[in-house]
């Protein structure tokens, strides 16, 4: 009966490839016949058929998606990071795109980093920020969570201890410098940019290390310091903070020996995931670093103008007419990069631009060498103390 079972489930299964193969059989049968002469092609109709037949690039062969990459290098690598308790080896891995027409050293470096469950391929497509690059000159990096730290690759950015968010954003700021170093970027103008929990970690590095970045974009990001745990962190990204944002940022940082942060804070008015209360919260506390208010949140210098159109609320924040504080408010976008590519996840169509809205708001941003200098010399002192 075994046998006679057996016998039923071969002939079963060599039908089924028989099946399958016939049609390509007939399909290369069919392509062998004999043909009419036909005129030669011209010259054009024969390069545009080499071109169209040409293998793809090794990015596109790997990555179905390949304008994310547009014409430029992607190189994946990773780099040493300080020690960090419980780690022997603290890597970092990371994307780096550098645009095709890149020549000499300069260059502006954009720091992206991406949200949970995403990692540096996706965050790259669904953004187009490569496209970007190549269209304006600027790097880009992705560095990128591992799987090790948090199954969906979260950062930590709820947690400053030195195992968890305050080692990840020492990693990151210990590779900018690296690559600061190594390629020649312009040091005064490297921008942060991020999304979701990437947008909290960016947060915390313009917080921490402001001496190395020049303006930040917070993309569908929590509000700074209240959190400290999983659960509280979930608190705020529902509701927001329960305490005075302004009160939050005081606990953190000397607002008198803070060098100030540009930023541009966008959200989606029907985010689900972090509540828009917490870009208004954001914005707060980044008037708070960037002196337009006072430790009671009352107005101390500078103006605000908004605009409405084409469903978006901005808010921009002024001083001696140049922007510093930009908050926007897209209406019908959820938990996603706005006018992204919808195909990745965590992505949408709706809205502008964001990654063009944000390259146009930080390009204006410098961090002068001598400000740069001082603060670090002041911090190495203090620690050496």
């Amino acid at each position: 009966m075994t046998k006679s079972l057996t016998k039923l489930w071969l002939g079963g299964l060599k039908r089924l490839v028989a099946a399958q193969t016939k049609p390509l059989r007939t399909t290369t049968k069919r392509t062998d016949r004999p043909t009419k002469a036909v005129a030669k092609p011209s010259a054009k109709l024969r390069r545009a058929t080499r071109e169209k037949a040409a293998p793809a690039t090794r990015e596109s062969r790997v990555r179905p998606r390949a304008a994310a990459w547009a014409a430029g290098s992607w190189v994946r690598s990773f780099h040493s990071a300080p020690p960090a308790p419980g780690r022997l080896v603290n890597q970092l891995s990371y994307a780096l795109y550098t645009p095709a027409a890149s020549i000499g050293n300069d260059m502006p470096l954009v720091v992206m980093l991406h949200g949970c469950q995403q990692d540096a391929d996706r965050f790259a497509e669904g953004t187009r920020m490569n496209l970007l690059a190549d269209r304006y000159g600027f790097a880009v990096v992705y560095p990128e969570q591992s799987k090790h730290a948090h199954a969906h690759r979260c950062w930590h950015w709820y947690d400053a201890t030195d195992h968890a968010g305050g080692s990840e954003a020492r990693a990151v700021a210990s590779l900018v410098e690296a690559l600061v170093e190594r390629y020649g970027f312009d040091g005064e103008r490297v921008y942060l940019a991020g999304i979701s929990a990437g947008a909290g970690l960016a947060m915390l590095l313009a917080v921490q290390y402001p001496e190395q970045f020049a303006a930040v974009a917070l993309h569908s990001g929590p509000a700074f310091g209240e959190a400290h745990s999983g659960i509280t962190a979930m608190d705020v990204m529902r509701r927001g903070v329960r305490q005075s944002p302004v009160a939050l940022i005081d606990q953190a940082v000397d607002i008198d020996d803070y060098p100030g942060m540009p930023a541009v804070i966008l959200t989606g008015d029907v985010d689900r995931v972090v509540s828009p209360a917490n870009s208004e919260q954001l914005t707060e506390q980044f008037l708070r670093l960037n002196g337009f208010v006072d430790a009671k949140g009352a107005k101390r210098n500078g103006e605000a103008r908004e605009e409405r159109k084409a469903g978006v609320i901005t808010r921009d924040y002024l001083r001696g007419g140049r922007r510093v504080v930009r908050l926007c408010r897209v209406q019908g976008l959820g938990h996603a990069w706005a006018g992204g590519d919808e195909a990745v996840p965590f992505h949408s169509a709706k809205g502008p631009d964001a990654s063009a809205l944000i390259w146009e708001f930080l390009h204006y941003q410098r961090r002068p060498a001598e400000e740069v200098a001082t603060r670090h010399a002041k911090k190495t002192a203090a620690s050496a103390a």
